[in-house]
């Protein structure tokens, strides 16, 4: 027998709960911290400018969100530690977004180390750090928490000059997958988001050139995304509505990888 009083749309409702947004302070890690708060989490918002860190928390403040801000360099693995555990002080982390990236964009010959060091430190390392960090501490309480790695379709597919990139994506895609294995019992979930081609203000000038117009012509959508649209997938995934999925890809591309 079903509950009458039951209602679905409760289970997206994140009251109560506290999220780490890395890369809050542009892009999709923007909307993704926005999002969160408009759900009712508390959101501690991640990354070096402190400035857009501030901007960002006032439009949470704005309708009666929380927030918290912390600067952190992602490719600082003692600082990521020092920062979990500074949060924690605060009450645990229930939903780790880890968005934080960089992309360099090069021919295979032209790369110098220290550009796959940035892209990889930043894009799987980094991340890998974050994880490891709230884990230990669900792991010592017992509480349920959602780790949400934020991907790309390009960790599935090619595009050229971009090697570093997709090959951090594609890792952080099986990061998910062998940390579901040992951690899915203990009421740990760690999916993967892998956005397709979206308008953010640090491509959007890119996506208007004849360049962008051609990339636009191979999505079925026949358009580039926008950030509003991965608000359903990032509430999914941080919410009880995900609570049976784990190790698993979401891919928000307007058909990208379908048109293959």
């Amino acid at each position: 027998m079903y509950d009458p009083n039951y209602d679905p749309r409760n289970i997206f409702d994140l009251t109560g709960k506290r999220a780490l947004v890395t890369g809050a302070s542009s892009g999709l890690g923007h909307r993704f911290a926005w999002t969160l708060a408009r759900a009712g989490a508390e959101v501690i918002l991640a990354a070096r400018s402190e400035d857009k860190l501030a901007a960002l928390g006032d439009e949470i403040a704005a309708f009666g969100g929380r927030y918290v801000t912390a600067k952190l360099d992602v490719r600082d693995r003692q600082a990521i530690r020092a920062c979990v555990d500074e949060v924690e002080s605060g009450g645990p982390i229930d939903v780790l977004v880890n968005n934080a990236g960089i992309a360099i964009v090069k021919a295979p010959e032209r790369y110098e180390d220290d550009d796959w060091d940035q892209v990889y430190e930043t894009n799987l390392r980094g991340p890998w750090v974050l994880a490891q960090s709230v884990i230990k501490h669900r792991v010592k309480d017992g509480r349920d928490c959602s780790i949400i790695n934020i991907a790309s379709i390009l960790g599935l597919r090619p595009l050229g000059h971009i090697a570093p990139y997709a090959a951090a994506k594609a890792g952080i895609i099986n990061l998910g997958r062998e940390l579901c294995v040992d951690l899915a019992a203990k009421g740990i979930r760690v999916n993967a988001l892998a956005p397709g081609y979206f308008e953010t203000e640090m491509n959007r000038e890119w996506l208007k050139s004849p360049a962008g117009e051609r990339l636009k012509q191979g999505i079925p959508a026949g358009r580039f995304g926008q950030p509003g649209d991965l608000d359903g997938a990032i509430l999914f995934l941080a919410s009880d509505a995900s609570r049976f999925m784990n190790g698993n890809l979401m891919t928000i591309d307007g058909g990208h990888t379908a048109g293959l």
